[in-house]
């Protein structure tokens, strides 16, 4: 905490890192007002973004892992000069194969954070994570949804889904789409002021 302008009311270093999906970028929906959010809430927020990521990957269980590795490699990568232990508050907000390197990370490296999952893939939860809320499709194709929801009840981590959904938490209705939207971002206010 630091002092004020030498008031007595002490503000609250708040980190916010953003852990993208491949090719689910910080300019997209649910990152861009996630982020949007935190900021609001006084964290500072640092966008990890990957790069040479492998596409097509999906239904191949090798090709998701070296992703998986690929994208912790780089995030620790960008992150090699943070120090998580001069903040009060850490939040790591991460969107699909971003959900695997910000848990993978937190673990590794011991930090306390916060940790919103957007559509987290079923290695996600190979890490033990505490503090966790999460949002998934039920028409994710990137996932076993019946596997993610009994892991996230195993693991006592708060998972919210969304009927006909897909691995963007989107239906082909846009007004839906709205509606969820809001929903999935007052939940991830509600868990960034409790």
């Amino acid at each position: 905490m630091v002092l004020n302008g030498g008031t007595k009311h002490l503000i609250e270093k708040k980190i916010a890192v953003i852990f993208p999906g491949i090719g689910y970028h910080k300019d997209k929906p649910l990152l861009y007002y996630a982020t949007k959010l935190a900021l609001g809430k006084g964290y500072e927020v640092i966008d990890i973004t990957y790069h040479d990521m492998p596409q097509k990957i999906r239904g191949n269980e090798t090709m998701m892992k070296n992703a998986a590795e690929l994208a912790f490699a780089q995030s620790k990568e960008q992150l090699a000069k943070m120090d998580f232990n001069e903040y009060d508050q850490v939040l790591f907000i991460g969107k699909s194969i971003g959900t695997i390197a910000s848990a993978k990370y937190a673990s590794d490296y011991e930090i306390n954070a916060k940790q919103i999952w957007y559509t987290p893939v079923e290695a996600t939860f190979s890490y033990p994570s505490k503090n966790v809320v999460a949002m998934i499709g039920e028409e994710d194709p990137w996932s076993d949804v019946d596997v993610v929801k009994k892991l996230a009840k195993k693991n006592q981590i708060k998972l919210f889904s969304y009927a006909e959904c897909n691995h963007s938490l989107e239906s082909t209705d846009v007004d839906r789409n709205l509606i969820n939207l809001r929903d999935v971002m007052i939940k991830t206010k509600e868990f960034l002021e409790a």
